[in-house]
């Protein structure tokens, strides 16, 4: 096992706190939060077709105003975001695109099935698609910094590299 880096470590560390709280944050939202309609009308609904929420919510945006089209399809997406940036962060085997939209999808269907159980908030199909999205958009992301960072750690090296050997060239 390689040794890691003291950098890479405080990183994954403040991944892992990171993390934490976001999830935290996502079971008070999902679970206990009263304005995200989580009072209960006495009447349970749920949806097993898939896109047929997204659809609704697209056709009748106007209808049901930008607010509640955002806080369910961008919500759903972006409630993901961290999810797919902060786990390959912390977990190597999780840092494939595919392995993380699996892993979100996985999590979201845990969350759904847990509404339906407990009749807290509505189990929907296209939540688990949504959510499943936005960790890949979440995994994109930390591909990217990821990219950009260790590019930039090869063009420092590099040009470290480039001094030390011309540096040995003058005193030779």
């Amino acid at each position: 096992m390689r040794k890691e880096s003291p950098f890479r470590k405080q990183v994954r560390i403040l991944g892992a706190c990171l993390f934490l709280l976001y999830m935290a944050g996502l079971i008070y939202f999902l679970f206990l939060s009263e304005d995200a309609g989580h009072g209960g009308t006495g009447e349970y609904n749920y949806n097993i077709q898939p896109f047929r929420e997204i659809i609704r919510y697209i056709r009748y945006r106007e209808l049901l105003g930008t607010r509640a089209v955002l806080m369910n399809l961008v919500g759903n997406i972006i409630g993901f975001l961290p999810f797919g940036a902060l786990v390959p962060l912390m977990w190597r085997s999780a840092r494939k695109a595919w392995r993380m939209t699996l892993l979100s999808f996985e999590i979201s269907a845990l969350v759904e099935v847990s509404q339906l159980i407990f009749h807290v908030g509505c189990f929907d199909v296209d939540d688990m698609i949504l959510n499943a999205l936005g960790g890949l958009l979440g995994y994109v992301l930390f591909w990217a910094a990821s990219s950009l960072y260790y590019s930039a750690e090869k063009r420092k090296s590099s040009a470290a590299g480039a001094e030390d050997a011309s540096s040995g060239r003058r005193q030779g």
